[in-house]
């Protein structure tokens, strides 16, 4: 069985990096951009990442440049934006497609776990948001309209189921 552990992705500072170092968390796998109406979003998402992480919870961020040319910028410019206007310290990646023959294979997966509204499979925007449970599995797929501060007591109730035993994906 695939879970989000199967997959990797590049940071914003170049490393490869697999996702199973997160197995046993509880992750928030969002497509961010930095010229978007919702991207003030980033501050109640940093609000989640402090307030939970030390019980096991993770904001994943994933610039995307698919919807509206909203993110132009190159990792350097995205990682200076996220860290001067909104102090980001939850791991950011590198610029991704979440649509399209070029999806990146994680948001491939995702958008196949939870479809969107009417059973859509496509990213309608940015800041769409999938939560992760501890084991590895999607939970739920919230739109860009769901702000972050909604989404503590699906948080909360992900964080107090314990981790499956590992898996071998």
């Amino acid at each position: 069985m695939t879970t989000i552990y199967s997959f990797s992705a590049q940071t914003l500072h170049g490393d490869h990096e697999d996702l199973s170092r997160y197995r046993g968390q509880v992750l928030l796998v969002v497509n961010v951009a930095s010229q978007c109406g919702f991207t003030p979003q980033y501050q109640g998402l940093e609000s989640l990442y402090r307030e939970y992480h030390e019980r096991g919870f993770s904001v994943l961020g994933f610039p995307c440049d698919q919807f509206g040319h909203q993110e132009p910028g190159s990792a350097q410019e995205i990682a200076n934006f996220c860290s001067s206007n909104y102090e980001i310290s939850f791991p950011m990646f590198d610029k991704i497609e979440v649509n399209g023959p070029g999806a990146h294979p994680l948001f491939a997966w995702l958008k196949g776990e939870k479809s969107g509204v009417l059973g859509t499979r496509a990213i309608k925007w940015n800041f769409t948001k999938f939560l992760v449970g501890r084991d590895g599995r999607v939970l739920q797929r919230y739109g860009s309209t769901t702000k972050p501060d909604a989404l503590r007591n699906d948080i909360e109730e992900a964080l107090n189921v314990q981790a499956a035993s590992p898996e071998t994906t």
